[in-house]
């Protein structure tokens, strides 16, 4: 992993010099050349390479010239205050910009000026400060870079030869760093204001063979600073998923449409941005987001296809890294690092494709594509408003986020706690909700995807289709179906029934079938007696016979996790299919009305 990512900045010509670090600094105090204070120059956009001390600025020392208000203007001196100002003395030295700024920090008038300046431009303590002189930046002097190598290395204890160790990510003897520069990013996964260590060996359980803190895993300072930047530069854009920031490149560079690959799947969602599902069509998202989605798909096929054909068309990545992490107590807590053949990801991401495709809830096609983000939302304990969706999913599915991803990234075996959950949330679904305007009610359609890609994975079945399989030789599938017909009947005969079929009984019919079953089948016979339309009773008749016929003589008594998921995906793509056939009905009729109008 620290060897993936010091590649990685070498690649990107990321490279920092040792002791430097890239900062925001929001606002910069300008002077002219006599000292002279002519006012404050707001930015914290653009980043800057500033001298960094490291975590040596925990103690009683400071970064060198860009740092804090509170740390520059302090109410009463301080020892982070002198030593910044022993610094800026030490620079003029060799820098006469330098010495201007340190005079003017000397001069007490000026350097109230500067403060109630700050105050005025309600700056906060914790905001970072520089230097203007005539127009130029403090830290992008050249002699700035020279200064900081020569004057840190009195802060640094000097190690003996045969204290040397190879560093674990270039290989060559070096002196271990007691401490590594932290990185940030990471704030919101639980990380530090100041950031997280991502190598740190502060507690005995962590260290091995006698070795002390940095001795179990010696890295080189030069060598460390270019996976630091690489790190929080990849941090930047990345995605936030189940409270882990989805981190993750290649050995290459890549064009925005293939990186689209992954992003459209593994990209994070608010609960604005969510999709919302309609009997129609599913999940409705913007035609250009799919567009997008499906032309990155068709760049990655022709990549594959042309390294199996030989046609070399175009450069295909070798590997691709992909790194979750939070923060835990000021540390980088790496929840998984995976790594493989584009090629083979392209093939996994192909297999989960097809193992979602589900009929959408009007039978008209499959569902419309869903970020995972939305996915994981349905493994929740369903509410009906729940403003903190996000901060739920981040608390809830911690544990349970990396084991799916790698199961989509490598086409394994999902958890047992994923059909769990999806079913928990159809049964409160099911039991709560209200049916649509044309008086159905399914189970939730993302959930249902995660019991068939479950199912599909974790107990081989094959005989699950998009929509509803007539052939399928599970008795709980059908059972499934047959609440359905069930449903549709009651709400024939009674549109306006205030407790439905499917509230009262999906949850007892799904686990015990057998003691509901029976019951159901007697109301059956009271909603065909309601019906006026023979040719309708005669429609509904043949459908029960016909899926009694499937389940066969003995109904289940209890039905196991996966059977109570079959029963769950027959129940939804039957009613899909009669959502399909009642849309096609009057489509035909709307038609032959329209024949007869033109006769």
């Amino acid at each position: 992993m620290l060897k993936a990512l010091y590649d990685y900045a070498q690649r990107m010509n990321l490279t920092l010099p040792v002791g430097y670090a890239e900062k925001t600094i929001k606002a910069f105090l300008c002077l002219t050349e006599d000292g002279d204070f002519v006012g404050v120059r707001i930015d914290g956009v653009n980043p800057f390479r500033c001298p960094d001390i490291g975590s040596l600025n925990q103690g009683n020392k400071c970064n060198m010239l860009v740092e804090k208000c509170s740390v520059i203007f302090p109410s009463e001196p301080t020892p982070k205050s002198r030593f910044f100002r022993e610094g800026m003395k030490d620079l003029s030295k060799t820098e006469p910009l330098a010495e201007i700024c340190w005079k003017a920090l000397e001069n007490p008038q000026c350097c109230a000026d500067m403060a109630a300046a700050l105050e005025q431009h309600k700056l906060k303590p914790s905001d970072r400060v520089s230097f203007i002189v005539e127009n130029t930046y403090l830290v992008e002097c050249p002699a700035v870079e020279t200064w900081w190598q020569d004057y840190r290395r009195q802060f640094q204890t000097p190690v003996e030869d045969d204290r040397l160790s190879l560093c674990l990510i270039t290989g060559e003897p070096t002196a271990p760093m007691a401490t590594v520069p932290k990185s940030t990013g990471l704030r919101v996964v639980g990380g530090h204001p100041n950031g997280d260590a991502l190598i740190c060996f502060d507690k005995s359980a962590f260290c091995s063979y006698g070795l002390k803190k940095s001795a179990n895993a010696p890295v080189s300072e030069e060598a460390f600073a270019q996976v630091r930047v690489a790190l929080d530069t990849l941090l930047q854009d990345a995605p936030v998923l189940a409270g882990m920031k989805f981190v993750h490149w290649y050995d290459k560079p890549l064009q925005k449409q293939e990186q689209d690959i992954i992003f459209p799947i593994f990209g994070s969602l608010t609960p604005e941005e969510e999709d919302e599902e309609d009997e129609e069509g599913g999940n409705n998202r913007p035609e250009e987001d799919t567009a997008i989605m499906q032309q990155a798909r068709r760049d990655a096929d022709r990549m594959v296809r042309s390294v199996e054909s030989g046609q070399a068309v175009t450069d295909l990545p070798n590997s691709y890294y992909i790194l979750l992490l939070s923060g835990v107590n000021g540390r980088v807590m790496v929840r998984r690092f995976a790594q493989g053949c584009y090629k083979k990801l392209k093939a996994s991401l192909d297999r989960w494709y097809v193992d979602l495709q589900l009929a959408n809830p009007g039978g008209t096609g499959n569902l419309r594509p869903a970020k995972l983000t939305a996915r994981l939302i349905r493994l929740l304990k369903r509410q009906n408003a729940d403003k903190n969706v996000l901060k739920r999913l981040n608390e809830e599915l911690s544990g349970l986020s990396a084991p799916i991803l790698q199961a989509i990234l490598y086409g394994s075996r999902l958890p047992d706690s994923v059909a769990v959950r999806a079913l928990q949330y159809i049964r409160s679904q099911m039991l709560t909700q209200e049916p649509d305007r044309h008086g159905s009610l399914l189970p939730d359609p993302i959930a249902c995807q995660w019991l068939k890609v479950w199912l599909i994975r974790n107990h081989k079945e094959d005989d699950l289709m998009p929509e509803y399989n007539p052939k399928h030789p599970n008795p709980a599938y059908h059972i499934g179906a047959m609440v359905a017909v069930y449903a549709a009947l009651q709400k024939k005969a009674y549109p306006d029934v205030n407790v439905t079929v499917v509230q009262r009984f999906f949850a007892s019919a799904q686990q015990t079938p057998a003691l509901v079953l029976g019951r159901l089948a007697k109301m059956s016979t009271h909603y065909l007696a309601k019906l006026e339309n023979k040719w309708l009773v005669q429609e509904y008749e043949a459908r029960l016979a016909e899926i009694s016929t499937r389940i066969g003589d003995s109904i289940p008594t209890v039905l196991d996790l996966p059977e109570q998921s079959l029963f769950a995906l027959g129940y939804y793509q039957m009613s899909a299919a009669m959502n399909a056939e009642r849309r096609q009905r009057y489509e035909n009729s709307s038609v032959s009305a329209d024949q007869n109008k033109g006769e």
